[in-house]
């Protein structure tokens, strides 16, 4: 399992990363100003910072308790992408609505773009990140496991 030092690592790298990416192009494809959109992305980065904690944590756990450890296939990466961002969008549909003053349809559509990008972009972070940085003592199975 990983120490608090490696999460905060990761959570932080994957945040800084997906921001510099994602904040640009989302004004870009919408013509929202990166003044505006900026601190709406800056929000989620901070939000999605936390979540992104505490969800490893639990699906850690979960693994622990019913496989006796946290090594991921390559369907439990996917499942774990599609929970993460299923969680998120719970928070991120009223507020990104209110922020940019448009309809929850409007917003969702929107969030939908990110949670493309999102699920892509944690998908290929995930998986380097455990290639950079593996957890001590876990053997790495295959080159997608």
């Amino acid at each position: 399992m990983r120490n608090t030092r490696d999460r905060l690592r990761h959570a932080i790298g994957f945040e800084l990363i997906g921001l510099l990416i994602a904040a640009p192009l989302a004004s870009w494809i919408t013509g929202v100003g990166l003044h505006h959109m900026g601190p709406l992305a800056l929000f989620f980065s901070v939000l999605a910072t936390v979540w992104n904690y505490v969800y490893n944590i639990g699906v850690d756990k979960l693994l622990l308790k019913y496989q006796g450890h946290t090594h991921k296939t390559l369907w439990q990466r996917v499942l774990h992408t599609f929970g993460f961002e299923g969680g998120l969008l719970i928070v991120a549909l009223p507020v990104m609505s209110w922020w940019l003053s448009v309809s929850m349809l409007e917003a969702l559509v929107l969030d939908l773009g990110f949670v493309l990008f999102y699920l892509v972009y944690a998908f290929i972070y995930n998986w380097s990140y455990d290639k950079v940085f593996p957890i001590p003592g876990q053997v790495q199975q295959n080159a997608l496991g």
